[in-house]
């Protein structure tokens, strides 16, 4: 069983706020239909749930945790959307073969013990015709100037506490080997980017990972396993906010996608 890294303290809550479909889901877009029954895996504090849910018929989003519902719940009611919540495993979901039209999972195989099962899982819950879709970030693709040396520093300390848990941190290479591992055939992949350069971008995408490095379940499993000390990790801080500070400063996230129509 995979630990996730990330946890949901409220510098990781505050970053997964900010996606919403058209900045996390835009190859996934073009597929719906606004009669359709969508299930969106681990779906986190909701905010792409509730874009996608105004976009489809209906929409029934799932979490590994009670807890980790919490806050896509808070946001569907602000929003006023009858969004179903469950709780579900996605290497065995409860679901009957074809229940869903579309079925989505975006930031999820990454963090899941057996990627390759959990998308025979999301195929089998959905209908001949329909899409299943799923989009990760790669962690090794990151790139970024100017070239401050504690964030190569994290990146690395990153990727080895994400295997440490059981995850894979470049997923977004790996998800069309996955897919074809499934058994999935014809896929779509293709690719997309985030990047943060301007200043407010620059200041809000480097003061959120100084405070996840130090405060977010990710700095305590480096701590536990023994790779850093609070002093290493308040280094790690500072480089991010050296970075976010630089008026050069330039930081692009790249993103695996793929998309499968089942026959």
């Amino acid at each position: 069983m995979a630990v996730y890294t990330h946890g949901h303290h409220e510098s990781v809550l505050r970053s997964h706020r900010w996606r919403t479909a058209e900045n996390s889901a835009a190859y996934l877009l073009p597929a719906l239909t606004p009669d359709a029954r969508l299930l969106d895996v681990g779906c986190g504090p909701g905010t792409i749930t509730a874009d996608l849910a105004t976009r489809v018929g209906s929409v029934t989003a799932i979490e590994t945790a009670p807890a980790a519902l919490e806050a896509a719940r808070a946001v569907a009611s602000e929003r006023g959307l009858a969004i179903d919540f469950a709780v579900e495993d996605v290497h065995a979901l409860s679901y009957a073969d074809d229940s869903f039209d579309v079925v989505h999972a975006h930031q999820v195989l990454q963090h899941v013990a057996d990627p390759v099962t959990a998308l025979r899982e999301m195929a089998r819950v959905c209908r001949p015709g329909g899409v299943v879709a799923a989009r990760d970030s790669d962690y090794a693709a990151f790139t970024w100037w100017p070239e401050v040396p504690a964030l190569s520093e994290w990146l690395d300390l990153y990727r080895r506490v994400a295997r440490a848990n059981g995850g894979e941190p470049d997923a977004g290479r790996r998800l069309l080997s996955w897919a074809r591992a499934a058994g999935l055939s014809d896929v779509t992949a293709t690719s997309s980017t985030w990047t943060f350069a301007t200043p407010e971008d620059r200041a809000w995408w480097g003061g959120m990972w100084a405070d996840r490095v130090v405060g977010s379940a990710i700095g305590e499993r480096a701590i536990e396993l023994g790779l850093a000390g609070p002093a290493d990790l308040e280094r790690l801080a500072a480089g991010w906010r050296q970075w976010a500070a630089a008026e050069d400063g330039w930081f692009v996230v790249l993103h695996g996608e793929i998309r499968y129509t089942i026959s």
